[in-house]
């Protein structure tokens, strides 16, 4: 299905199909012959993926391997492409740094992101492509996924439910604003790898990985407190609701790490950007989003 909007400075398309379908999207690159590709799809989550494995694998793997077959098919200048901070598994060392070792996996969700990682890199090293690879560290904001954290425990709190903190709150998550990760990729866009030859006359790999965090981790029980308090003070919540009064501390859950915590220098030096939103001005903005999309 494809609906063309023209809005007057340009034109954009919607194209709803699978990226499983190869055919769908090949004929997308055939029809618009895209100059920049930023692949942002996937199947994401750590623990769905233990309940349904094959969707990962579907879109994830094979899906992503659609996208660079038709970026080596309709060359493109660059390649964009979502990875996550799930790569780092139970990485000790923080904060997580691009060059630190992500070959043992928590998740399998984990894996075919780490493996997105290395499709692209051996593509760019075949075919020449310009490939960008970006780490996304626990993204929120208004309009993002029912099953996140954030998003699910509002929902609870509203209906008047518990909600579990897992590892009994002994974990810390580097939250990250939707608006950061966006003003992340249009730098990136701007920015493809370099092409060159190496001594073997052969292209050295065009590719580049970036971590896209706010570097300031927060531990869940302070993550809750904030969430309950911007809730009420936005009128999610009535002014009397107790947090405290909603909370289950339970074990960690299988495919969970303890703490995520990007280290962004990479990003600042080579494009002058790092995140800034706080947590308390996202949630806000989440709240605030949240009472008028389900009229509260």
């Amino acid at each position: 299905m494809l609906r063309e909007v023209d809005r007057g400075t340009g034109c954009f398309a919607f194209v709803k199909g699978d990226l499983a379908d190869e055919g769908v999207v090949d004929g997308i690159f055939n029809q618009f012959h895209p100059n920049v590709v930023v692949s942002l799809a996937a199947q994401a989550g750590v623990r769905y993926s233990i309940e349904n494995p094959r969707a990962y694998v579907d879109s994830n793997l094979i899906g992503f391997f659609n996208i660079l077959e038709a970026c080596r098919r309709y060359p493109v200048e660059h390649l964009v492409f979502a990875s996550s901070s799930s790569v780092y598994g139970g990485n000790e060392k923080v904060p997580f740094s691009e060059s630190d070792r992500v070959d043992s996996p928590v998740s399998l969700y984990a894996a075919t992101k780490k493996s997105n990682e290395l499709m692209a890199h051996a593509y760019a090293k075949l075919y020449d492509i310009p490939c960008t690879g970006l780490r996304f560290f626990t993204v929120y904001g208004p309009l993002g996924r029912p099953d996140m954290a954030y998003f699910g425990f509002t929902d609870k709190l509203v209906r008047g439910e518990a909600i579990k903190i897992f590892n009994y709150g002994d974990c810390k998550r580097d939250f990250t604003y939707v608006d950061d990760i966006v003003e992340g990729i249009m730098h990136v866009m701007t920015g493809p790898p370099i092409r060159a030859t190496g001594k073997d006359s052969l292209p050295v790999a065009p590719y580049r990985l970036y971590n896209i965090g706010n570097s300031r981790p927060e531990n869940l029980t302070e993550f809750v407190s904030t969430l309950g308090r911007v809730l009420v003070q936005e009128g999610v919540l009535p002014a009397d609701f107790s947090i405290e009064d909603h909370m289950e501390l339970v074990p960690m859950q299988p495919g969970d790490v303890p703490v995520t915590f990007a280290d962004t220098s990479a990003l600042e030096r080579d494009f002058g950007f790092r995140p800034s939103i706080s947590l308390e001005d996202g949630l806000r903005r989440f709240a605030h989003w949240y009472k008028g999309y389900y009229k509260i």
